[in-house]
């Protein structure tokens, strides 16, 4: 059976899971990326490093975030959202960036994971090889959809 979500069923989802797809798309351009995420029931937080994500969305802050949990083609969840990205400073980005390091901490980081305990300064460089950029995404938009057999 394919059905909608509802709001209630749609927060629980987006609280639950932590790694989301990014769709922004500047210039003829579009760019899908997987991103770790946090989010606190009206916006999306995440952190990450300067590149062509945040090249393209600077140029078009209008994006679309989407999660999906699968267990097989008979079993999964998806959810849909689409919004506005805003970059964040000081004390809302230093607030963020601890939120998703207290989220994800249980999971393992590479080198490239920018959020970890401990972070004062969320726009110096952690690597020196690249720029932090801390950011939310301003929900306007959302739906879900689930397969449960």
């Amino acid at each position: 059976m394919i059905g909608t979500l509802n709001r209630d069923q749609i927060d629980s989802f987006l609280r639950c899971e932590v790694i989301g797809r990014i769709g922004c798309s500047a210039n003829g351009k579009t760019y899908v990326v997987p991103i770790t995420y946090i989010y606190d029931g009206k916006n999306i937080y995440a952190a990450t490093k300067v590149g062509m994500k945040t090249d393209l969305m600077r140029q078009n802050p209008n994006i679309c975030f989407e999660v999906d949990h699968i267990r097989n083609m008979a079993n999964w969840q998806s959810v849909i959202a689409w919004g506005k990205y805003e970059e964040l400073e000081g004390k809302a980005a230093e607030d963020a960036l601890q939120s998703i390091s207290n989220r994800i901490h249980p999971i393992s980081t590479s080198e490239t994971s920018v959020p970890r305990h401990g972070l004062e300064r969320p726009h110096e460089p952690v690597n020196p090889e690249f720029e932090v950029v801390v950011f939310q995404i301003k929900i306007k938009e959302v739906t879900g959809k689930f397969e449960k057999q």
